[in-house]
């Protein structure tokens, strides 16, 4: 047992963003199932999981605050964890081929909270839900992975892919399916999870044209985040060091007007004629500056 949990935790430091995520979300769902079988054996409730749901109703938030935060990490059963964590995978091995981990962390988290933030303004916002806001709860990982799946599918809509009994596919077209199948679900049950969707969806379609645009909403959160690690970084040792003489202010100014130009050229030509039309000069250039 010690070596296989030895080989886990090697496995979770070496793997990328992606396969620590997916390592995330199945320990949490292993951990909360494994206090409720002891909770079974002492004919006692101890289901812990209503405690890092994020419920609608705003008095019940101001109690448990991390819940829009954790309940993206939550799933109610092993088919919901299965089917999150497959299209995670999916969509995050094609988000990684164009943009740095650190995106993918970030558009996993804010698209989270994106969906829930809908979710609670539509459940205090429209009188359909009176009836169900006092108690009203939303659990999974699916907003967050929405997000990513969208974002990636803004970014290179004409990206394709194989998929099983189905053929050749854009990833546009994957996006834009799951999109209105969200939307017009409302009605047939799990509002407020159709709802948190709808939310991902959003923060990732906005976030992937705005990336278009040379301009990256996620900025100041990544900043959050890296300080946010730091913390867990051991010190390096004080050595003393000769720093070599640095550019101009001037030069670096032009150096960096220069490559937003170039960016901005490649970014229009992937919105008009998609990824596959850039040379690979300019392949080589977008991804040198999405992992700066």
């Amino acid at each position: 047992m010690a070596g296989i949990v030895d080989e886990l935790k090697d496995s979770f430091r070496s793997g990328d963003m992606l396969t620590r995520l997916i390592y995330i979300n199945v320990g949490v769902f292993l951990l909360v199932n494994i206090i409720m079988v002891f909770g079974f054996f002492a004919n006692s409730d101890w289901s812990i999981v209503s405690w890092f749901t994020v419920p609608a109703a705003p008095g019940r938030l101001i109690l448990q605050p991390w819940g829009l935060i954790t309940y993206m990490f939550l799933h109610e059963g092993f088919f919901h964890l299965l089917f999150n964590m497959v299209w995670l995978y999916f969509g995050g091995k094609i988000f990684l081929e164009y943009l740095n981990p650190k995106k993918l962390l970030s558009v996993y988290l804010l698209g989270g909270l994106a969906g829930a933030a809908l979710y609670i303004l539509a459940y205090n916002l429209f009188p359909v839900f009176a009836n169900e806001l006092a108690y009203s709860q939303a659990l999974g990982a699916s907003a967050a992975v929405l997000a990513i799946l969208i974002a990636i599918a803004t970014f290179v809509p004409d990206y394709t892919v194989r998929l099983f009994l189905i053929g050749t596919v854009k990833l546009k077209h994957i996006a834009i399916f799951s999109v209105v199948l969200d939307l017009l679900s409302i009605p047939q049950g799990n509002a407020g999870g159709h709802i948190a969707h709808l939310g991902g969806a959003l923060f990732g379609f906005l976030y992937a044209r705005q990336l278009q645009k040379g301009s990256n909403l996620a900025v100041g959160f990544e900043k959050l985040l890296d300080r946010f690690f730091s913390l867990f970084k051991p010190k390096p040792k004080m050595r003393t060091a000769y720093k070599a003489k640095t550019r101009t202010e001037q030069e670096f100014h032009e150096r960096k007007a220069s490559e937003k130009a170039t960016l901005d050229k490649i970014l229009d030509k992937i919105s008009a004629s998609g990824y596959d039309s850039l040379t690979k000069a300019e392949k080589e250039f977008l991804f040198k500056m999405n992992n700066d």
